[in-house]
């Protein structure tokens, strides 16, 4: 009996953390990145800077939790976050545009979202994360909603935002 048996050789381990994938893709391309977050505080910095050589490609990791640091550090306008709010597609995109020009990297995340348990509304429920990747050439963001503990909305949130740069790339 004959049997066939075809190897297929993936680029990535399968088991290689997100982070290293990132890393590798942007060392290799010799790309930047720059990082606006608020409900995160950080999380998706410290992801990347735990791995080694990180500094190659991030330029910049900013906590932009307030509104005013949203407009003082991003150029987010104000008119954007009083008519749409701190957590909406708007303010999002305007984050990871102003995150990116600062030190004119070639791709940015913007994050803004509600960690909870408090802050939460009927139309902006604790969970709603917006998701923005900036490049030169194309901006996109994703609307998520977890459930969870703050810490739970807050890692998820980080995991969503790392795949959504992945799949970007």
């Amino acid at each position: 009996m004959l049997s066939l048996v075809k190897t297929f050789v993936l680029p990535y381990n399968a088991f290689m953390k997100i982070e290293q994938k990132i890393a590798d893709l942007f060392i290799s391309e010799k790309k930047s990145l720059s990082i606006a977050e608020s409900c995160t505080g950080g999380l998706i910095s410290n992801r990347l800077t735990n791995i080694s050589g990180s500094s190659a490609f991030l330029k910049l990791g900013l906590v932009t939790y307030s509104n005013d640091s949203k407009i003082k550090l991003l150029k987010v306008p104000e008119e954007t976050i009083k008519k749409h709010g701190a957590v909406s597609f708007q303010t999002t995109i305007a984050m990871a545009k102003g995150c990116k020009k600062i030190l004119n990297t070639d791709f940015s995340i913007g994050l803004s979202g509600i960690a909870g348990p408090t802050g939460g509304t009927k139309s902006k429920p604790v969970g709603l994360v917006f998701i923005a990747i900036c490049s030169n050439y194309e901006t996109i963001c994703l609307e998520c909603v977890f459930t969870g503990t703050r810490s739970n909305i807050r890692s998820k949130a980080s995991t969503q935002a790392l795949k959504l740069l992945l799949e970007f790339l």
